[in-house]
């Protein structure tokens, strides 16, 4: 799956600093060579934001089991506060 592009968002150029010998070798491969760097630029994005995503996940779901034991259970400091 994709990232959420606007297919229609403006382009503009950027600077990139990459090694020569690759850029030279990539262009042999591909007359598009945005267009192949722009496609992987999104892939990475959409990894990093389901990474995020599962991230944020985990942790909302070991806090609810966290407060489900405790619930059940108490919390294991009651048993050692003077108050």
């Amino acid at each position: 799956m994709k990232t959420m592009q606007t297919p229609l968002a403006r382009k503009r150029p950027v600077n990139l600093t990459l090694n020569e010998d690759l850029v030279t070798q990539a262009r042999k491969l591909t007359d598009n060579l945005s267009g192949v760097v722009e496609s992987l630029l999104a892939d990475y994005v959409e990894q990093e934001r389901r990474q995020q995503v599962a991230k944020v996940n985990s942790a909302e779901a070991t806090v609810a089991m966290w407060n489900d034991f405790n619930g059940k259970h108490g919390s294991f400091a009651d048993e050692y506060s003077p108050l």
